[in-house]
């Protein structure tokens, strides 16, 4: 019996933990204010195989908070698009950072 709740423990354990893995749906995020002027950042040599993602502003809830550069594995028959803020109807949207085909 004891073995029973033991193995019935651990199996919500690692269930519990396979979850905190896992991401959400990236939302949408709208602000009101546009972000500042994108910070000046010397851009490293970047070794074969991969490749550099610009710094950027991100929204925390409140402000806008700068995030560094920093190099990327890169996919094979793709291209980074880095990360933008484009402006909607006023209001700031986030255009995540993702990879595009070549």
């Amino acid at each position: 019996m004891k073995a029973r709740k033991l193995v019935l423990s651990l199996c919500i354990a690692a269930g519990s933990v396979a979850t905190l893995g896992a991401t959400p749906a990236a939302a949408e995020i709208y602000v009101r204010v546009a972000p500042p002027a994108p910070r000046h950042e010397v851009v490293p040599v970047v070794r074969e195989g991969w490749v550099w993602q610009p710094g950027y502003w991100n929204w925390n809830g409140r402000r806008y908070v700068w995030v560094r550069g920093h190099s990327i594995r890169a996919h094979r028959g793709q291209h980074w698009v880095a990360h933008q803020w484009a402006e909607d109807h006023g209001r700031w949207r986030m255009e995540r950072g993702h990879w595009d085909r070549d």
